[in-house]
């Protein structure tokens, strides 16, 4: 059937250099199993561990986190150990506890009071790889996302920064060092397919040379959508939340890196309390901002857990991707081993534990990701 929706006309990846999509659409090892390719880099962390000192010593790398954002990550508490500076880049965001009495009018009161309004986002407060996130225009679609959510659990509503333009930007900076730096930086590009005004949705992902190898993703969050049939000419994004396990295009970024870049995350990284290490997720209007260190809005702040996604690149090579995160995770152990001199005590490995089994049983629960 027709499109029932009218759909606003997006420009797909506007503000963002020209995605290539010649060659390889992914690369051979880019949707392994988690456990199978991070297999390698779980005997580095032993190695790791045995060198500075413990397998939790990464809990204190951003000691004011929740286990440093490792695991158990707290969206809302991350955000509120920014400073007044860093918060000026912060999109504006509310948290809700869902209680049993949680209703749509309580929640949209909670988002008012912190200046939003439909439409917004909505995701887990602890979530990662883009559970749970999606964009909430109605009051009907709040009470179905509040439905679907675990009971007992907290929500972040944040303002939706609908710019297409979107990049992952990994920061460290060691307690010892004055001066920080991006050691990798993601462009992200929503995918979209193309309508010719006969073959329904469904059809257009299944011939997409890209979409049709990940259309385990595309499908069940698209399920009540495969029938219609998009508008000739017209570009339909398959995806919303900038995450590679959720099927956005991800790009090596690094060239891009400028000093006033730079320096401007520098900046707002240390107006965050005792934060050292992590990825900015961003959105902004044009990749020349970015590069120049303005007119950016920060989604994001991810700890100790978050990743150099410049490896999630079609063509970065398994031995490329690997070398990256030994840099990574290196500075990880390194970072939390000169927090452990200044004083702070990482967790207990039976903490983590706890919390590693509680977040991961909640990604299961949480409503499909948008």
């Amino acid at each position: 059937m027709l499109d029932p929706e009218a759909h606003e006309v997006r420009v797909p990846h506007k503000g963002m250099p020209p995605l290539d999509m010649t060659g390889p659409q992914v690369s051979f090892f880019e949707f392994w199993p988690q456990l199978y390719f991070y297999a390698p880099m779980f005997l580095y962390w032993l190695w790791l561990t045995a060198r500075h000192g413990g397998f939790t010593v990464p809990t204190i790398s951003n000691p004011l986190f929740p286990m440093g954002g490792w695991i158990g990550e707290s969206k809302s508490s991350v955000f509120d150990q920014a400073g007044p500076y860093a918060r000026k880049f912060i999109a504006p965001w509310a948290t809700v506890d869902h209680t049993s009495d949680l209703t749509v009018a309580h929640a949209l009161d909670i988002a008012g009071q912190a200046g939003l309004s439909l439409p917004f986002v909505a995701k887990p407060d602890m979530g990662c790889r883009g559970a749970g996130v999606r964009r909430i225009r109605s009051e009907t679609e709040l009470a179905d996302y509040i439905k679907a959510f675990p009971p007992g659990e907290r929500i972040v509503f944040q303002a939706l920064v609908d710019h297409e333009a979107e990049a992952g930007v990994f920061y460290i900076r060691k307690p010892s060092e004055k001066r920080g730096r991006i050691v990798s930086l993601t462009l992200k590009y929503f995918p979209y397919v193309y309508g010719d005004g006969v073959s329904t949705l469904g059809e257009l992902i299944a011939r997409d040379p890209r979409a049709s190898k990940l259309q385990h993703i595309y499908l069940p969050r698209h399920r009540a959508r495969l029938d219609w049939v998009i508008p000739k000419g017209q570009a339909f994004r398959i995806a919303f939340a900038g995450s590679h396990s959720r099927g956005t295009i991800f790009r090596n970024g690094n060239h891009l890196i400028t000093e006033a870049m730079t320096d401007a995350f520098d900046r707002i990284g240390k107006d965050i309390n005792e934060f050292y290490f992590g990825r900015f997720d961003v959105r902004f209007p044009d990749i020349e901002d970015l590069r120049a260190g303005r007119n950016f809005t920060i989604v994001e702040v991810n700890g100790a857990g978050a990743e150099a996604t410049h490896i999630w690149d079609r063509r970065t090579t398994l031995t490329e991707a690997y070398g990256a995160l030994m840099h990574q995770y290196k500075a990880l152990w390194e970072t939390g081993a000169e927090n452990a001199k200044r004083g702070f005590k990482p967790a207990r490995l039976g903490d983590f534990l706890r919390a590693y089994r509680h977040e991961t049983k909640l990604w299961a629960q949480y409503p499909l990701t948008e």
